[in-house]
């Protein structure tokens, strides 16, 4: 290993892809600085490793250019994407004392310098703790490496499962990732549909060999109701893309919030209410298009509108489990009562939902 040791604490991003990604980013960066408490260069460094160093230009960070050659060299042999997480952590363990890789949909609630007291030599922080091993016995990781673990000692149904949102650990531990990038290796030809097999050979690798930290309290991860998020995060990007460390792109990181942006319960009533006089198939449908409408008094919360009228047609195809009849969505978007309905949005609804571009 290179002896070259950076002492100051390294957090670490990987963003390559759609626009989507960086988007995250930025917003998870720009948290970070915001929750520091203390100037950033003499408190720790952040690196990302991106295929499109631009959306960083207007933050303190050190680009590592990621081509589609590295990209694909990291994910061998076997071409597993998700290896390369493992393998850019180790890259920077390389030079570096103390390092964190932090998946680009999260955010931060806390000083970014409370993860890294948690990471202490021996001990692997991670995002979270998911579940016991027995209970992913439903899972490829399971039927077909459980019993073959078993044997080996190296798991057992008592072992929990983590989230590897956060990846952070001492130089002194790089072997961590050695192994892990190992085992994803050996058992990616046998379970190739595992989408969680990256943090499962990273619990194999830790289990019974090091302490393992979880930082919930300290980070959001919006793995699940990502579009919810996605969309919020987006409105922030849109209004401080240029300055996205101004006082007030820092201020409304805070307006930010995690929870769900449903109408107030008399309003759902009223909505509900509302609704009655429509045929019966297609009261719900305009119920949850309605949740869209509600003009929430927070910015980033408005601008999930149209994740609702997506859901609300996602929802309509889930309860009559077929897609939606040609023109039955214009039809209902048009009729008068649910043009009344509606009101003044039902121009951008039919435009979202019914002349949405492809992709």
């Amino acid at each position: 290993m290179n002896t070259t040791r950076v002492e100051r604490p390294q957090l670490v991003y990987l963003a390559f892809g759609s626009e989507t990604y960086h988007q995250e980013a930025m917003f998870s960066i720009a948290s970070a600085i915001a929750h520091l408490g203390q100037p950033l260069a003499t408190a720790l460094d952040i690196q990302v490793f991106t295929d499109n160093p631009a959306p960083y230009a207007n933050l303190p960070v050190r680009v590592r250019p990621l081509s589609d050659e590295t990209r694909q060299n990291w994910s061998q042999p076997h071409g597993y994407h998700f290896r390369t997480k493992h393998v850019a952590l180790r890259e920077v363990l390389r030079e570096s004392t103390l390092a964190l890789l932090i998946d680009t949909d999260t955010f931060f609630q806390a000083s970014p310098l409370a993860l890294f007291e948690r990471i202490q030599p021996g001990t692997l922080l991670c995002n979270a703790f998911i579940m016991p091993y027995r209970e992913a016995a439903e899972s490829s990781l399971y039927d077909e490496l459980a019993d073959e673990l078993k044997a080996k000692g190296m798991a057992d149904d008592d072992m929990m499962l983590l989230n590897s949102g956060v990846i952070g650990l001492n130089q002194c531990d790089t072997e961590l990732l050695d192994r892990s990038i190992a085992l994803m290796d050996q058992y990616y030809p046998r379970t190739p549909d595992a989408y969680t097999l990256e943090e499962f050979c990273l619990t194999l690798a830790a289990y019974k060999r090091y302490a393992v930290r979880e930082c919930t309290d300290l980070i959001h991860h919006y793995w699940s109701r990502k579009m919810l998020m996605r969309a919020k995060v987006k409105a922030w990007g849109n209004k401080h893309q240029h300055q996205p460390l101004s006082p007030e792109a820092l201020a409304d990181i805070r307006q930010v919030s995690t929870h769900i942006p449903r109408p107030p319960a008399m309003q759902r009533l009223l909505y509900k209410a509302a609704t009655l006089l429509l045929p019966r198939e297609q009261r719900q449908f305009i119920r949850e298009i309605l949740y869209g409408c509600y003009d929430h008094p927070n910015e980033f919360d408005r601008a999930c509108a149209s994740v609702w009228w997506d859901k609300a047609k996602v929802n309509l195809q889930d309860r009559t489990k077929a897609p939606a009849r040609p023109g039955q969505l214009e039809h209902w978007l048009n009729s008068p009562l649910n043009r009344l309905i509606l009101g003044k949005q039902q121009p951008a609804i039919y435009k979202h939902l019914i002349k949405k571009p492809a992709h």
